[in-house]
């Protein structure tokens, strides 16, 4: 018997962004509300801390977008389904500067909520998804799992972090 991907609905641009909670790096427990009015927050979707792809990733971020104005009213979230512990490690060994924040237990609940899980891998796929102050999706992106060890482009939620200003 194979196990089909889940079929949620994906959020799209002009949605309201799924609430979600979930811990840390830190261990601190964070939701989507805890920025409304103050920020917009970036959610960026992997699979697996420490993996190739997710470490590129993650890396390209840290290194290449400190220049960018809008992060400065921006969060920016990787979302997994790693435990804590794990998010903690990769962070301190890459020295990442953005927050993480587990998928772990329930597991995949904030994935499913953003239809960015898939069932066959038990971890969300790469989809991101930008979220202004007052809760409103700006930029959607969607990968499925065929293009799981695909590094995503990150100059279009560049552009879009960049028009919220």
């Amino acid at each position: 018997m194979s196990v089909e991907a889940e079929t949620t609905a994906l959020v799209s641009v002009g949605d309201e962004a799924p609430e979600f909670k979930g811990r840390d790096d830190s261990g601190e427990l964070v939701t989507l509300s805890d920025f409304r009015g103050k920020k917009n927050v970036l959610l960026v979707f992997y699979p697996y801390a420490f993996s190739g792809t997710c470490t590129k990733e993650f890396c390209r971020l840290r290194d290449e977008n400190p220049d960018l104005e809008g992060l400065k009213d921006t969060e920016i979230i990787g979302i997994s389904s790693d435990p804590v512990h794990s998010l903690r490690a990769w962070k301190a060994q890459e020295h990442y500067v953005n927050r993480f924040v587990s998928d772990f237990w329930p597991h995949g609940a904030i994935s499913r909520a953003y239809g960015a899980f898939d069932e066959r891998i038990g971890a969300p796929v790469r989809n991101t998804f930008l979220i202004d102050k007052e809760g409103v999706v700006r930029y959607a992106e969607h990968n499925g799992i065929e293009t799981l060890a695909i590094a995503r482009d990150q100059n279009a939620w560049r552009s879009a972090i960049e028009a919220l200003k």
